[in-house]
């Protein structure tokens, strides 16, 4: 059923620009009960677990839930802060950073952040849009690497709530930055700072977040974006094939996943006598679980009880302002032709809600905006 009140013509309220970044999502607490909330949306997405419905349901409801819920708490409960989960903590963070570069830049522009599973919700946060009379929205999800699971997901969620809104605001999408020079510069940067600070590794590892192997051969560019990002970034590092790595985290289930696989890969290298890995994870823009958790802790254990002798993980690009005003720059460019720099016209504006109501227009104004 199609929503009258939220989507309604607001003459009274200038159209406004905005930019939603959506990262995946996290849950409310680091407590059984959220997880298992949690876990039941994000793996209840068919874009994230491709099997048959019924199957899928008897074995998420019977089998994952129970028992996946309470450890995925007690992993989140290491790296809960007192802010919050360090993903949305991040991502709020972002979203501020980006919406005072904006800002400066001269852009009048709404920046707002939302989850695609969790809270705050893709849907809520486009109800708040639409009750500001945002008419254009640049939308952002938060993925370098194309993914049918997680960016396609998230076009997902947007266009379910469009399909129950009655005004639609133009839609732009920046699908991926995998090969942008200027997300491949901020990573570049990152790391040099890191080794201008702790001295260089002997291997750099570049995991990725995996996928099953057969979305590759089913075409999504998942794959081939990751290692396009780690290509440009060995480059603009100057290291030779024998100094990096591209591995892939994250496995779930039995099915084979993307390869090779990080934790083998670090133990590996670890028996061939590399004394010292940093491993930075490019295919994450905020850090979380699978970066703060599974690499940091982890991935660490696994390297050094294998004979490794120095692990470092290098953190996520977060809000660091280099990364910030790179970012901002490209969301820019992806404003272009969208009016965004010209401030409102309050005497056009008055005259505009004055014909509203002599053609017998209602409530003029929104509380909201």
């Amino acid at each position: 059923m199609l929503s009258s009140d939220s989507t309604a013509c607001l003459h009274g309220c200038p159209p406004q620009t905005a930019i939603l970044l959506v990262n995946l999502g996290t849950p409310d607490a680091p407590t059984a009960p959220a997880l298992r909330r949690y876990l039941g949306e994000f793996l209840s997405d068919p874009r994230v677990v491709e099997i048959p419905r019924p199957l899928w349901w008897l074995i998420l409801n019977g089998i994952i839930l129970p028992t996946r819920s309470s450890r995925s708490a007690a992993k989140y409960a290491t790296i809960w802060t007192e802010r919050g989960s360090p993903l949305q903590t991040g991502t709020a963070d972002l979203t501020q950073a980006i919406a005072d570069e904006m800002s400066r830049l001269g852009h009048h522009v709404r920046v707002r952040y939302a989850m695609r599973y969790g809270n705050p919700s893709v849907s809520s946060v486009l109800e708040e849009m639409a009750r500001q009379n945002v008419t254009r929205m640049l939308l952002v999800p938060l993925y370098p690497q194309y993914c049918a699971a997680t960016t396609a997901s998230t076009l997902d969620a947007v266009t379910a709530w469009m399909r129950r809104s009655r005004r639609l605001p133009e839609l732009r999408v920046l699908n991926h930055f995998h090969d942008e020079p200027l997300y491949i510069e901020a990573l570049a940067r990152k790391i040099e700072a890191h080794w201008q600070r702790n001295g260089r590794p002997d291997q750099l590892v570049m995991s990725f977040h995996g996928m099953p192997a057969r979305t590759l051969k089913l075409g999504d560019p998942y794959h081939c974006e990751c290692h396009k990002t780690a290509r440009l970034l060995a480059q603009r590092l100057g290291l030779a094939a024998s100094e990096y790595a591209v591995t892939f985290q994250s496995r779930f289930g039995k099915q084979k996943w993307l390869q090779p696989y990080t934790e083998p890969t670090l133990r590996q290298l670890a028996k061939e006598g590399v004394g010292r890995v940093d491993v930075i994870c490019p295919g994450f823009s905020v850090d979380c679980l699978e970066t703060l958790e599974e690499i940091a802790v982890e991935g660490k254990q696994a390297f050094l009880s294998s004979g490794g002798k120095t692990f470092h993980y290098i953190d996520c690009l977060n809000a660091e302002a280099h990364w910030t005003q790179s970012l901002s720059s490209l969301l820019a460019a992806h404003l272009q032709g969208w009016d965004t720099t010209v401030p409102v016209d309050e005497e056009q504006l008055a005259q505009t809600r004055a014909r509203a109501q002599a053609m017998g227009a209602g409530n003029l104004t929104n509380s909201a905006g």
